[in-house]
């Protein structure tokens, strides 16, 4: 089996984030490259490094944390049986999904608040614009300009 070795840059261009953004997912515990060169600076990405940089964008995008994405991985990672990663991985995502709920419940209540505002808004400036005579005024603005053109 060939060991494929990736830099910084080419993972950057393949998954379409900065090389700082990677730098970050390393500090974070993330991924792990080797060092190479003479001054130990040049990072090199294994496969390994390329399928956890992969899945935790994939995380980024369903909304989980790093630390969320950091137990996954490691659960990903561990060798031992997968019934316990299975049952792990569901309770992340059940906790994940409830709270995505919570949130696009509260969403649609501010929704349904600004809704009712907006109306609540409009009836009360037709009505003081009636009141005031804005509409008379209006009519009579649009008449003259009219006459004016002519």
């Amino acid at each position: 089996m060939m060991n494929t070795q990736y830099t910084i840059t080419e993972l950057a261009r393949e998954f379409d984030v900065t090389p700082r953004a990677i730098r970050f997912y390393e500090d974070q515990g993330l991924l792990s490259p080797s060092r190479e060169g003479s001054s130990g600076l040049r990072r090199v990405y294994s496969g390994r490094d390329r399928t956890r940089l992969r899945l935790t964008l994939r995380g980024k995008r369903l909304g989980f944390t790093l630390s969320e994405i950091r137990a996954l991985l490691d659960l990903y990672d561990s060798p031992t049986d997968t019934v316990p990663q299975l049952q792990a991985f569901l309770a992340t995502v059940i906790r994940h999904r409830e709270v995505l709920e919570r949130q696009r419940e509260d969403l649609n209540a501010t929704l349904e608040d600004l809704a009712q505002y907006e109306a609540q808004a409009r009836v009360l400036l037709e009505s003081g614009m009636r009141r005031n005579g804005y509409d008379e005024a209006a009519q009579l603005a649009h008449a003259e300009a009219s006459k004016e053109k002519t």
